[in-house]
């Protein structure tokens, strides 16, 4: 991981020591798994794993986030054979410390995540942000909460890329770093006990490349510590190379258990 992200994890483990002395809340743990596997015609599996950790200090709200997705499928060769390929295998690091204001749903926040793809757009991307937070709407059963903030980013292209530069030489397995400015919006509403509706949007602007990534989710719950996700995701680059898509799409139905 890139020292970058280092830089929130000391900050929020020392916070949070300081804080953890004044008052102590249990944590919210949430593991989650997907598992497709598909045969005959075609062959093919995927597997989704994440853990989320939630806690809820005096002065501090933090939240820790793990993730995996990992896809094989049949691929046919030159000479009509077929075998099992990987065609998809990412992991996802992320921590965020929200530092309570006096005003009542607004907060400082520090930010850091690292992502590693080896068939996205990049190979290694690592963001580390701060600034602020403000829930903007809120009603009996549903909220949105913004968030805007500069930050910096880091990030190494594939080492199969076609990127070139300005001066047309060619970009494989380099890394570059920018400023970047962070929006990120979070919209939730609980349609009933039973239901849940979920929709995020991110963006982070930069000179070399804006990402945007849309989440909407589905959560259904099945038993007190039990629930049903359908998910639908959207990663856009701006900048990629010739022999890499602009936009990538996820759609997954996974287990949630509440620890």
């Amino acid at each position: 991981m890139n020292k970058a992200c280092l830089t929130p994890l000391i900050l929020l483990l020392a916070a949070g020591a300081v804080d953890a002395q004044e008052t102590k809340k249990p944590w919210a743990i949430s593991s989650e798994l997907g598992i497709i596997l598909t045969s005959g015609n075609t062959e093919s599996s995927t597997l989704k794993g994440a853990i989320t950790a939630k806690q809820e200090l005096e002065r501090w709200r933090n939240e820790y986030k793990l993730e995996t997705l990992y896809k094989k499928d049949e691929v046919s060769r030159d000479d009509g054979s077929k075998d099992n390929e990987r065609t998809s295998e990412r992991y996802f690091a992320s921590v965020q410390g929200n530092y309570k204001l006096n005003e009542d749903h607004s907060y400082l926040f520090v930010y850091g995540s690292h992502l590693s793809d080896y068939f996205g757009a990049y190979r290694n991307e690592s963001v580390f942000s701060l600034g602020y937070g403000q829930r903007l709407l809120k009603g009996k059963s549903y909220y949105l909460d913004g968030e805007i903030g500069p930050g910096y980013k880091y990030f190494e292209y594939a080492k199969d890329s076609a990127a070139l530069d300005s001066k047309g030489n060619l970009l494989a397995g380099s890394t570059d770093g920018e400023v970047i400015a962070l929006g990120k919006l979070n919209f939730n509403w609980d349609i009933n006990e039973f239901v849940g509706f979920r929709q995020s949007l991110a963006m982070e602007y930069g000179s070399t490349n804006t990402k945007s990534r849309s989440e909407t989710e589905l959560v259904s719950k099945l038993s007190d510590a039990m629930q049903m996700k359908l998910g639908f995701y959207i990663t856009h680059n701006s900048d990629v190379a010739d022999d890499k898509e602009n936009t990538d799409t996820e759609t997954l139905v996974t287990l949630i258990y509440n620890f």
